[in-house]
C-alpha cells in the first residue's frame, strides 16, 4: 500500500493510556489541569476568545503552555477553525468559549462538525455549579442545547475529573465515527485546587465501535462485485477520514468497477483516475449520477445514501443490489436497505474487499464490465463537465476558479465556501489526494470558508491554502482576516464576487419566474440601478486592506493568470482578491429539489439522451 497523504492519518490520534500515569501527582488549580490536559491529549492549537466563565483557563496558558492559543474574533471562527484543522490535518481541532453567547455561538459550527463527522473537541466554560439553573449572568444550558448535535458531551462540576474528562472527549471524538465532543465546565471546577493525575486508561464501558468487518458479509460483498454487470463504487468521506485512500485505489484498479466520490470525499480516489465518473449529486457529473441510476450494484463506502446524492430516494438506482459498509451502524438500512450491510472501519472493510475479490479472482470468477464501460465511456464524452464564456466579455466564474486550481503550487489545500462557487470548486479543481478539500457539505455553512482556512493553514503552515468564496459567504466571517494577519497565518481568499447569492438567484431564475427577491448584495431596495454603477458596497479590496491583508481585484479576464500568480507569491500576508465575475452563470448538471436523478438537466432546458440499452 502506498503512504497516507497529510490529513488521512489512520487510527485517529489518541489520548496516551495504557502506561504508567505520565507525571506525578502535583497540586494545581482545575484550570491549570484543564492546560495539562490538553498537553496530554496532544493537543498543539486551540482557537478561542476568553470571557468570564472560562476566564480561570486562560491564565496558565501564559506559562510557557506548548498549547498555541489563537484569539479569534468571533466563536464560530473558532469552531470553524477547529473544523478546518481536523480535516487538513486528520488531529482532533480544539476550540474554546465562555458560558452564554460564548457558547452559544459555537452551536452552529459544532453542528457542521456533527453533520460531516469532523472530530473537534469544544471546551465552554459555565457558571458556578451552585448557580447553574438559577438563570445567572451569561447562562446558557449549552449541554442540552447540543446534545442532538455532538457526539457526546460532558458538564464537569469537579476539579478532579477535569484530566478524565478530556482523556474521554478526545478518545470519543477521534474513534469510530468521528465527530464534535463538547466539555463544559463550572467555573468554580476551573478555580478550585485539585491533584493533576493523568488517568491510565480510558474506561467507557458503553462505547465499544467495532472496526472489523465480518467476514462473511465481505466475501458476500465480493461475490457480488464479480457477479454483478453493472457496479459502482459509492465512496463517501468515511474513506477519507479512516485513511482508506490507498486501499481504496487497489480495490478499484482490481475490480476495474467506475468509481464516484461524493462532496465529502472528493480526493480519497483520484480525479484523474480513468476509473473515476466524477461526483453524484444534485450537481453531480451526469456520468456519476446515470451510473447509480443504472447500477444493478453499488457498493458504498463511507456514505450515507443523503439526499443531495439520491433525489427522490424511492427513485433512486432502482436496478441496485446494495453493499453498504459503514462504521456507524445506525447509518445502515436509515435510507435504503441494504443487501449487505457490513458494519467496520473503512480501512479495513477495503483492505478486505481487496482480499476477498482477489481470492474470487483466483478461483476464476471475475466480473466482465465491458458493456457496461462502454454505456459509461458514451455518457462520460458525450456530457462532460464544461461552461461558457460569458458573451460581454466578463470573467466567468468557472474560468477563474479553474485558474486557480491550475496555477496553485503542489499540495494546495482549498476550503470553500457553500453555494455555487462551492459547487464549481468541486467541479473545476482536480483532487488526487485527500485533505485538500474542505468543506460544508451536510450543514452547507455559509461562511464556512475563512476560518476554516485559517485553521488548516494554521494545523499545515508549510502548505498553501485558498479559500474559494463567495461574496455573500465572505460577509458573514471575513472578520477572521484580522486574526490571520495578526497570527502570521497567511492564507488566500478569492472573492467570487457577483453581486448576488448566486445559488439562491439561480433557484429564482429557474423555479421563480426571475422574481430575484432579496438575492441582490450590492445594491440597496431603493437603488436598483446601483447594480450597474459598478460602485459595490463594501469594497473588498479596501476592507481586507483595513484588516491587514493584501487586496486585490480583477475584472478582465486577460488579468486572471497575473493576478493569481501574484497572489501566489506573497505568501508573508493574507492576500484576499476580489474577483468581478458574471451574476448569470450557472451551475451544471442540476437535479431538481424532490425529483429523481433520472431528470438530471445537463444544462438549462436540456435532458441527457441515453440511447438504446440504457435502462437494461
Amino acid at each position: 500500500m502506498t503512504e497516507q497523504a497529510p490529513g488521512s492519518h489512520h487510527p485517529q490520534p489518541r489520548p496516551r493510556s495504557g502506561g504508567p500515569q505520565s507525571a506525578p501527582v502535583e497540586h494545581v488549580t482545575g484550570a491549570q489541569s484543564l492546560i495539562r490536559s490538553l498537553e496530554e491529549v496532544g493537543a498543539d492549537t486551540v482557537f478561542g476568545i476568553p470571557g468570564g466563565a472560562i476566564l480561570p483557563a486562560y491564565d496558565p496558558m501564559m506559562d510557557s503552555s506548548k498549547v498555541r492559543h489563537v484569539l479569534v474574533r468571533h466563536e464560530q471562527g473558532a469552531g470553524h477553525a477547529a473544523t478546518g484543522y481536523a480535516q487538513a490535518t486528520g488531529k482532533v481541532g480544539v476550540c474554546m468559549a465562555t458560558s452564554g453567547p460564548g457558547a452559544t455561538n459555537l452551536v452552529t459550527p459544532i453542528a457542521d462538525a456533527h453533520m460531516d463527522s469532523v472530530p473537534i473537541v469544544a471546551i465552554t466554560g459555565q457558571v458556578a455549579s451552585k448557580a447553574i439553573g438559577t438563570d445567572a449572568f451569561q447562562e446558557a444550558d449549552i449541554c442540552g442545547i447540543t446534545m442532538p448535535i455532538t457526539k457526546h458531551n460532558f458538564l464537569v462540576t469537579k476539579a478532579e475529573d477535569i484530566p478524565r474528562t478530556i482523556a474521554e472527549a478526545f478518545h470519543i471524538a477521534s474513534t469510530g465515527r468521528p465527530g464534535p465532543v463538547l466539555v463544559d465546565i463550572a467555573k468554580d471546577a476551573l478555580q478550585a485546587q485539585t491533584t493533576f493525575s493523568w488517568p491510565a486508561q480510558t474506561d467507557l464501558p458503553g462505547y465499544r465501535p467495532v472496526t472489523k468487518p465480518h467476514a462473511k458479509q465481505i466475501r458476500e460483498a465480493a461475490r457480488l462485485i464479480t457477479q454483478a454487470e453493472r457496479p459502482v463504487l459509492y465512496v463517501g468521506g468515511g474513506v477519507i477520514k479512516a485513511g482508506a485512500t490507498a486501499e481504496l485505489k487497489v480495490l478499484a484498479e482490481l475490480t476495474g468497477a467506475p468509481v464516484t466520490t461524493t462532496l465529502m470525499a472528493l480526493g480519497s480516489f483520484p480525479d484523474s483516475h480513468h476509473l473515476h465518473l466524477g461526483m453524484p449529486g444534485m450537481h453531480g457529473t451526469v456520468a456519476a449520477v446515470t451510473a447509480l441510476q443504472k447500477a444493478d450494484l453499488i457498493v458504498a463506502l463511507g456514505a450515507r445514501f443523503d439526499d443531495r446524492v439520491t433525489g427522490k430516494l424511492d427513485s433512486f438506482a432502482p436496478y441496485a443490489k446494495i453493499v453498504h459498509a459503514d462504521i456507524d451502524p445506525a447509518e445502515i438500512g436509515k435510507n435504503r436497505v441494504a443487501d449487505v450491510p457490513i458494519v467496520g472501519d473503512a480501512r479495513e472493510v477495503v483492505a478486505d474487499l481487496v482480499v476477498a475479490v482477489q481470492a474470487e479472482h483466483d478461483a476464476g470468477r471475475a466480473g466482465d464490465y465491458t458493456g457496461w464501460w462502454e454505456d459509461l465511456n458514451r455518457w462520460r464524452e458525450t456530457y462532460p463537465l464544461g461552461y461558457d464564456q460569458p458573451a460581454d466579455g466578463s470573467l466567468s466564474p468557472q474560468q477563474v476558479i479553474q485558474r486557480i486550481g491550475q496555477l496553485a503550487p503542489e499540495g494546495t489545500i482549498f476550503a470553500a465556501g457553500v453555494g455555487q462557487h462551492q459547487m464549481w470548486a468541486a467541479h473545476f479543481i482536480d483532487y488526487d489526494t485527500p485533505a485538500t478539500w474542505l468543506n460544508s457539505g451536510g450543514a452547507g455553512t455559509m461562511g464556512y470558508a475563512v476560518p476554516a482556512a485559517m485553521g488548516a493553514k494554521a494545523g499545515a503552515e508549510g502548505r498553501t491554502v485558498w479559500a474559494i468564496d463567495g461574496d455573500g459567504c465572505f460577509q458573514m466571517t471575513n472578520q477572521e482576516l484580522v486574526t490571520c494577519a495578526l497570527n502570521n497565518i497567511p492564507i488566500k481568499v478569492a472573492i467570487i464576487n457577483n453581486g448576488a447569492l448566486g445559488m439562491v438567484r439561480q433557484w429564482q431564475t429557474l423555479f421563480y419566474n426571475q422574481r430575484y427577491s432579496n438575492t441582490v448584495l450590492h445594491s440597496g431596495p431603493d437603488a436598483p440601478a446601483q447594480a450597474n454603477t459598478g460602485t459595490r458596497v463594501p469594497d473588498f479590496v479596501k476592507l481586507s486592506e483595513a484588516m491587514g491583508c493584501v487586496g486585490l481585484r480583477c475584472e478582465d479576464p486577460a488579468d486572471l493568470d497575473a493576478v493569481i500568480e501574484k497572489a501566489n507569491a506573497i505568501n508573508d500576508r493574507p492576500v484576499v482578491v476580489d474577483f468581478i465575475v458574471h451574476e448569470d452563470a450557472m451551475v451544471w448538471p442540476m437535479v431538481a429539489a424532490g425529483t429523481s436523478n433520472d431528470e438530471i438537466l445537463a444544462a438549462r432546458d436540456t435532458r441527457p439522451d441515453f440511447g438504446d440499452g440504457a435502462d437494461d
